[in-house]
Formats: C-alpha cells, structure tokens, sequence
C-alpha cells in the first residue's frame, strides 16, 4: 500500500514491536510477511568499543533505553564522515575557500571555516541523519532478518518518535540550506534546491512504491551520487555558484560510479535478507564470485578514467597523485576483498576508502586549479 504521505506509512491498528511477533527461527513483520531470521551473536555488554559503536549506528553496539542515544543511532553518525568530506571536496573545488596555509587573514580564514562547518552540519547530521532515519523505517522488515537489535524492529523507539525524527530532521535541513543561500548571498537559492532534490532521492531510495534501492544498478548508484556528487556541488555552490559548470557537474557525477562500487560492498553483508524479501542488489543478482569483480571493477575503472581525463585537460600532478593513491586500493582488493567478500567487508572499507576519499579531494583540488 502507498502511505498516506511521504513519511507516515500506516501500519494501523498495531503497534507492536519486531520483537513480540518473533516465533522460533522466523519472524512475522508488521505487514504479515513471515521470514527466517539470521542468528545473531548477544552484544558483550563489556565490551569495550560497543557503546561506542551503538552511537555511530554500526553493527556490534550495546543496546540502550537512552532515547536520545536511540535517536543519534537512528542517524548512524559514521555514515556523515563522506558527506562532511564532500563538502570540503566542494569547498576546494570552488577556488574560493580562504584558506590559512594560502596566506588568508583570520578574519578571512575563520569566516570560511565557519560556513563550512556549517554547510557540514547541514550535509552531515541533518540530511544524511534524515536519509538513514527514513532508510531504518522503510527497512523494518529486513532489519528484522538481517538486524533485529536495531532500534526499529527491536521496539526500543516508538513509531510516532521515528516519524516526528524523520520530520524534524528534513525541515530543519530544508530550513539551514535556504539559511546558507541567503549567507552566500545567491541570487536563487541553489543550496535548497540541492538538499530538497536530494530528499527526493533519499526518500524514493528507501520508500515504495519505487524503492530505488530494490534494484542492484540503480539503487547503488543513486546512494553513490548522494554520498559523492551532491555534497561536492553543496560546497562547491555555496563558496562560489558560479565556478560550477556542467565539466564539473558530468565529471562528479562519473566518479560516483566508483561510489556505486563502494555500496556493492555493502550488499554482501545482506544477502539472507535481500533475497528473502526479493532485494535485486548484485550479489543476489550475479552471485558473490560475479558481483564481487562488479564491484571492483566500477572503483578502479571509474578512478582510472578520471586520472586520464585530469592528464588530459593538463593537470598532470594532480592526475600523476590520483593514480598512485589507486594502486593501493587495486592491491587491498587483492589481499582482502577479492579472498572473501562477506568476511573481509569492513577490512577492506577501512583499509581502502582513506585512498578513494584523498582521491575525491585531488580531484577537486584539480578542479579548483584548472581554468574551464
């Protein structure tokens, strides 16, 4: 059933936790669908780092009835790190950020600093805490086989908290974006028709009827523009509208193809769960030993080609550094991801996203360099 409106769907009549409708081996959602659910190990409540990691949202976390907690988990705080780096990307991009080391005075630095501190916030906590709040609501049902200790399904925040979460978090980043033009001085407001179309994308990536994120191709690239080309053309924007140009715009937008690689990592962990509610991502679409090379393939392929065209257009350095800071990922995926890629997710995630992340900010230090 389509909901109502864009963030309450109604499952009226109960409001019963994932938790009370568990039933052996399987679980029954709140749509009535019944599912087998994955063995997970209890959370060691001694464990050292597993408060830590409930607050940032990943797995492994301690649960909690701090509601407040509850609500920064719902916003997985690990995932606003690319955001906040695509903003800096932009940022640098743009030729306008003063920077300290380029010999900016204080007063010059420091009001620089805070606009993008801001426009962070903005990227970080309010809309990407607004995408994976509405992503959790959505994904109760999966959450149930793959996460069922998450706060969702679990019954640890109620549904009207979740919604009135999802809201204040949408209208408060639609609300600074528009803040941010009025700062920038911009003649229309080009910061909130960024972060309302990529609202849209967020929502119709979690939401049905489209739920972009049921289709392995799509899906991923979706979440791989949104983590890679909206945040660049954000700061890219509010430090100086005009330097942006359809170069700039097919050029992030192609680099986000090695984002779409990126999310592909992601979906090895959920295979149990995406093929028994009918997900489409790769591997259950390829299978690991297909998807895996998919996925490999769409980071170095991507970021090669980006190095070329940066040797291309004549900045040589930045495309010289770009290549060297790929070799590491090519030779991470061989030792780590390429072995096992359920196992070696998170490995390979951490040891190789530092050399993608440094290659987005050559790229758009390149950017910033070249005269188009």
């Amino acid at each position: 059933n389509v909901p109502l409106s864009p963030l309450h769907i109604a499952h009226r009549g109960s409001a019963l936790p994932f938790a009370s409708l568990r039933s052996g081996n399987s679980v029954r959602s709140l749509s009535g669908r019944r599912f087998p659910v994955m063995q997970e190990q209890p959370n060691e409540p001694d464990s050292n780092d597993s408060g830590v990691r409930q607050l940032l949202g990943v797995r492994g976390g301690s649960t909690t009835t701090n509601k407040w907690a509850i609500r920064l988990q719902l916003t997985k705080p690990v995932t606003w790190v690319p955001l906040i780096w695509g903003v800096a990307c932009g940022a640098a991009a743009s030729g306008s950020y003063h920077a300290i080391w380029d010999g900016a005075s204080f007063g010059e630095w420091s009001t620089d600093f805070a606009k993008a501190i801001v426009c962070m916030f903005l990227a970080g906590p309010l809309l990407t805490g607004y995408t994976q709040t509405i992503n959790d609501w959505y994904d109760r049902d999966i959450d149930a086989i793959n996460e069922p200790n998450r706060p969702i399904p679990s019954g640890a925040i109620s549904e009207g908290e979740v919604i009135a979460q999802i809201w204040v978090l949408l209208l408060g980043g639609l609300g600074l974006s528009y803040g941010l033009d009025v700062w920038a001085g911009h003649p229309y407001p080009a910061i909130l028709g960024l972060s309302a179309f990529g609202s849209l994308i967020s929502y119709i990536y979690s939401a049905p009827p489209l739920k972009l994120k049921q289709s392995g191709w799509i899906g991923n690239y979706a979440l791989g523009s949104s983590y890679i080309s909206l945040p660049w053309w954000c700061g890219q924007c509010f430090f100086n509208l005009e330097s942006f140009n359809l170069q700039v715009a097919v050029l992030t937008l192609l680099y986000s193809l090695a984002g779409l690689g990126i999310a592909i990592v992601n979906d090895f962990k959920s295979i149990e769960g995406d093929r028994a509610l009918g997900l489409q991502s790769l591997p259950v679409q390829f299978g690991v030993d297909k998807a895996k090379w998919i996925c490999v393939g769409t980071i170095d392929v991507t970021q090669l080609a980006v190095a070329g065209y940066l040797a291309a257009i004549g900045e040589t350095t930045y495309a010289a550094v770009l290549f060297g800071l790929i070799l590491p990922q090519i030779y991470l995926q061989a030792t780590t991801f390429l072995k096992d890629p359920i196992a070696n997710d998170v490995k390979y995630q951490a040891s190789a996203q530092p050399f993608l992340v440094f290659g987005i900010l050559t790229t758009a230090l390149a950017c910033g360099h070249h005269k188009f």
